[in-house]
């Protein structure tokens, strides 16, 4: 991708952790180097608990801590204000959950947070769900249309960016500004399998849509190599 350096490509890439506390220290350390960003979801975290975030921490990692926070204001207060103090450096919430809920989150996180706040994502719609998987739920409206949706709803109401399909980064882009976070789960380097996601893209495609992050999990963490897996990712995204 043209303009884009290796450095550059390595910020934007976040290696998703879905495994043990042992497999993560694991990759923790093949990927030091190489890999700035870790996310811990809720395998991991609802194990370890916060102290999986300070060992990963104290490694030099970024951590985004995707909890997908959804439930009545008082309680997604309290719970930013928690996940805040572990430093971890991004976190997430459920769009869905509406304006107050949002705002919520962000006076929680700042209550919590010791140094620099979190980045608060609000999460649109699972990269697992497709236009029919929503019908089923009672949303009547196509997977783009409901992401633009929740997306304005929760930036309007304060998160600084979201979570969304790679499909739906050049619209979310448009509709939010330069200055965003659009973090894209669903991203498989070419020739990678599907797995459970629906609504996918390669790496270089998200980042040229408008992705400031993408999220990859099992073709880094399952490669034999992990690190060579991420630096061929780096030079995917490099060459567009």
């Amino acid at each position: 991708m043209a303009g884009i350096t290796a450095d550059q490509a390595r910020d934007r890439i976040i290696v998703a952790l879905d495994c043990d506390r042992v497999r993560a220290l694991e990759l923790a350390d093949m990927l030091q180097g190489s890999a700035r960003w870790l996310k811990i979801g809720m395998t991991l975290y609802y194990t370890e608990g916060p102290a999986i975030v300070a060992e990963l921490k104290k490694r030099g990692f970024k951590i985004f801590l995707d909890l997908k926070l959804h439930d009545i204001p008082h309680q997604i207060r309290g719970a930013a204000a928690s996940i805040a103090s572990t430093g971890a450096d991004m976190l997430t919430i459920h769009a869905c959950g509406g304006a107050e809920m949002a705002k919520a989150a962000i006076e929680g996180a700042a209550a919590g947070a010791a140094g620099e706040l979190p980045a608060i994502l609000a999460v649109t719609v699972l990269t697992s769900m497709d236009d029919e998987t929503l019908q089923t739920v009672g949303v009547d409206s196509d997977a783009q249309s409901q992401v633009k949706r929740l997306a304005a709803l929760a930036c309007g109401s304060g998160a600084n960016g979201v979570v969304a399909s790679p499909l739906e980064a050049a619209m979310l882009r448009e509709l939010l500004g330069p200055d965003a976070l659009i973090v894209t789960p669903g991203v498989r380097p070419a020739g990678s399998a599907a797995g459970d996601q629906a609504r996918i893209a390669t790496p270089s495609a998200a980042i040229s849509a408008g992705a400031s992050h993408v999220v990859i999990g099992r073709p880094i963490t399952q490669a034999g190599d992990p690190a060579a897996a991420f630096e061929a990712i780096v030079e995917e995204i490099i060459a567009g």
